[in-house]
């Protein structure tokens, strides 16, 4: 597990990005202890800005008994975050070739409008499924 990246990204969750240290100490322990695919994602986002130092760099202050992500360290974490370009994933898989296959397109996600709509409809139908069972039950 990468510790700033990990740093970074909790207190990214945080209103105003800001956390007294109990809070960072607790999710931090909670995200060690989480496995191997946060140890790995950590790890993979460190690489795209090597050397990162949180607090030498200006991402992250102390301040008041806990630490503020600043707006440099917000976009650190977007950049990190950033869909890989072609190049960097043919430079991280230099034996593959790529010239002769075109990426793939990638899907369009699906909207959050569109989340709501399936969940009222789902609620829907429970309700009047309980609607029936009530009348074939009277």
């Amino acid at each position: 597990m990468n510790f700033q990246v990990t740093v970074l990204k909790i207190l990214v969750a945080y209103p105003d990005g800001f956390a007294v240290m109990e809070d960072l100490k607790r999710d931090m322990a909670i995200l060690a202890t989480s496995g191997r695919d946060w140890a790995d994602r950590t790890r993979r986002l460190a690489t795209r800005v090597p050397g990162l130092d949180i607090f030498s760099q200006g991402l992250v202050e102390r301040i008041s008994g806990g630490w503020k992500i600043t707006s440099k360290g917000r976009e650190v974490l977007e950049l990190m975050e950033a869909r890989p370009t072609v190049l960097e994933t043919a430079q991280a898989h230099p034996a593959e070739d790529t010239s002769a296959t075109s990426p793939a397109p990638v899907p369009p996600l699906r909207q959050p409008a569109d989340r709501a709509r399936r969940r009222r409809e789902r609620r829907e139908r429970r309700r009047e499924a309980r609607e029936r069972a009530r009348a074939s039950a009277s």
